[in-house]
C-alpha cells in the first residue's frame, strides 16, 4: 500500500478513508467527489466519509449527502 505522499500516477487514485487520514491504495492524483462528481486533487482532499467510503469536494457537498434538509433551510 502507498501513503498519500508516495509515488503518484496520473488519473484517479483508489483511496481507503480512515479517521482523520486516508491511505492511497492505487496511485493517482485525484479522487472524485461523491456528490458533485468533480475531481479533487489528493493534496486538497479534506472531506470524506469513513462509513460511506467516499470523498467530498466542499463542506456543502458533505451537508448535501448527510443533511440535505440543512441546505434547504439555508436557501
Amino acid at each position: 500500500m502507498l501513503n498519500k505522499f508516495g509515488p503518484s500516477g496520473s488519473g484517479e487514485a483508489q483511496v481507503q478513508y480512515l479517521d482523520g487520514d486516508f491511505r492511497v491504495i492505487s496511485p493517482g492524483t485525484w479522487v472524485r467527489c461523491a456528490v458533485t462528481g468533480v475531481q479533487i486533487p489528493l493534496d486538497e482532499l479534506k472531506y470524506w466519509s469513513v462509513d460511506l467510503k467516499e470523498a467530498y469536494a466542499t463542506p456543502d457537498a458533505v451537508l448535501q449527502r448527510h443533511h440535505p434538509e440543512a441546505l434547504k433551510a439555508r436557501g
